[in-house]
Parts: structure tokens; sequence; C-alpha cells
């Protein structure tokens, strides 16, 4: 299986953003499995449910890949985003991130976040068993997520936005 990081080999600004996209991941996915742990059934769907919400555009951002960033693109290259989209197959990829779009991606890990509903129910170790599965439910999406930002990038050629303006979308929401 291919990393991100193997997609973009050779080419130091898209590595960076690889890096920073998976920063943001990393943080999101240690909040989920804070949330997993925690026996209430429903706060996990509802915490991950929000931290994909956020962490998508936030991901998209690092590759300059939001529809406002998208929209300021000249036509022809805005032209090559979308098909490379299409090519890509994402539906997450330059889109207003919705509720119908995170149960779609969510629906993608089905059978980690199905097991990880039912070891919560097993005291202590059950969730404890919980919270790995969400880390690992919310790292799979994200990755998957960047490895699409990068072969859209790849393939309509982008030229990426400046680590800077990118690094703002670093904070947690308040």
């Amino acid at each position: 299986m291919t990393s991100a990081l193997q997609l973009a080999r050779g080419n130091p600004v898209l590595e960076g953003a690889v890096r920073r996209a998976r920063k943001l991941l990393n943080r999101r996915a240690l909040l989920g499995a804070a949330a997993s742990a925690v026996p209430v059934p429903g706060v996990d769907w509802a915490v991950d449910a929000a931290l994909l919400s956020r962490l998508v555009p936030a991901i998209n951002a690092e590759f300059g890949l939001t529809p406002q960033q998208i929209d300021r693109l000249p036509a022809h290259k805005r032209d090559d985003v979308q098909k490379a989209v299409a090519v890509v197959g994402s539906m997450l990829v330059g889109k207003f991130i919705t509720r119908d779009l995170v149960v779609r991606m969510a629906q993608a890990a089905g059978k980690r976040i199905a097991a990880k509903q039912a070891a919560r129910y097993v005291p202590i170790a059950g969730q404890a068993v919980s919270a790995l599965m969400g880390y690992t439910a919310l790292r799979y999406l994200g990755e998957e997520h960047i490895k699409d930002c990068v072969r859209v990038v790849l393939d309509a050629r982008l030229a990426l936005p400046a680590p800077a303006a990118a690094s703002t979308t670093d904070r947690l929401p308040e």
C-alpha cells in the first residue's frame, strides 16, 4: 500500500504539505480516541463527525484544494483540478463538507466503527480497544483523504499555497 509521502516523493513542497496534514490528522485522531473511550452511546459518533467536518477542510487547505482556493485559480487550472478530482474519485476534495459527505466517509470505515461500538461495552479493556479503534478509523480516513489530495495536486500540476497561509488551519476549534 502506497503512503501519501511515497506519492509525494521528490517534491519537497508536497512532502511538507503531507507532513502538516498528518500533524493535523494525528491531533484530531487523538481527540477521537479520547471520545471513543467514553462509555456513553453516541458521543463518539458525534465527536468523530465534528472532527471529520473540520479535519477534511483543513487538509484540503494544506493542498490548496478548498472551494475558495480552487475558485481563485485561473479557469484552465480549475478545469484541471475538476478533472483530477474526477479521476481520483474523491468525494471530499474541493467540496464544501456536509453532514452527508461525513456520513459517506464514515461508511468507508464501517466495519472498524461497528467493532468500536461493540468493544466499548466490555469494562476497561473494551474502552481501551474502542479508543484504539476510534484512533485507527480516523487515521485511516484521514490518510486516505491526504492521498487523494496528493493525487489531485499531482494530476492537476497545482502549485501549493504557502505553508504560512495554510498553517492557520492547525488550530483546534474553539
